[in-house]
């Protein structure tokens, strides 16, 4: 169990090269059917374009895919992810809308294009950090809260659910390498009489 990091949200910019417009828009796409509809609504936003060309690495890093769409072979799709994986992002997916302008580039200057503007759009997107983590569940009387929020403040921490009832039951999420010791800790300073437990590990972004 690896961390990944993607893109946050949606990015678009645009370029013209040799009279040619290249309009760029990446996404975050964390499977193939939210690639392909997120494919799709460029191709409708763009009815009359020359090429949409595009590709995405889905599933942190499962999937792979990729077309030219028109443009000669290996000129565009391969390209576009060569970048995408060469900035080390998963669960991401990249359209570059063409406008033919009447200057050809030839195989090159398509390479360089498709590659330049992927690497365009990339550098404007936010991104996000998914790390390996552990998720528990800490139940705590209100008297026992304000100590609580000091303790776990200490460590790196995303609190996923928070339940004010009877008891305070708080859902939050500890990266890996550090839940052995943020469980430790706490059991130690509340002499064993906090509830915690871990439910499971996954993803989390902090």
């Amino acid at each position: 169990m690896n961390g990944y990091t993607c893109v946050k949200g949606e990015t678009r910019c645009e370029k013209v090269i040799e009279r040619s417009r290249f309009l760029s828009a990446c996404k975050k796409t964390e499977t193939e059917e939210e690639a392909r509809e997120f494919l799709e609504s460029v191709k409708k936003e763009h009815p009359f374009a020359t090429h949409n060309c595009y590709a995405f690495v889905a599933e942190q890093g499962k999937i792979a895919r990729y077309s030219d769409d028109g443009e000669p072979q290996g000129t565009a799709g391969l390209p576009i992810l060569e970048v995408i994986k060469a900035k080390g992002l998963c669960d991401t997916t990249v359209v570059v809308t063409r406008y033919f302008g009447g200057v050809k580039l030839g195989a090159g200057g398509l390479v360089r294009a498709y590659s330049g503007a992927t690497a365009d759009v990339l550098s404007l997107c936010e991104k996000e950090e998914h790390v390996p983590s552990v998720l528990f569940s800490v139940t705590l009387s209100y008297d026992k809260y304000s100590s609580f929020l000091k303790k776990k403040e200490q460590y790196k921490h995303a609190v996923l659910s928070s339940d004010f009832g009877e008891e305070i039951v708080l859902r939050l999420a500890v990266p890996r390498s550090e839940a052995d010791r943020f469980e430790a800790e706490l059991v130690d300073y509340f002499a064993g009489k906090l509830p915690i437990s871990r439910l499971k590990e996954d993803y989390a972004v902090y």
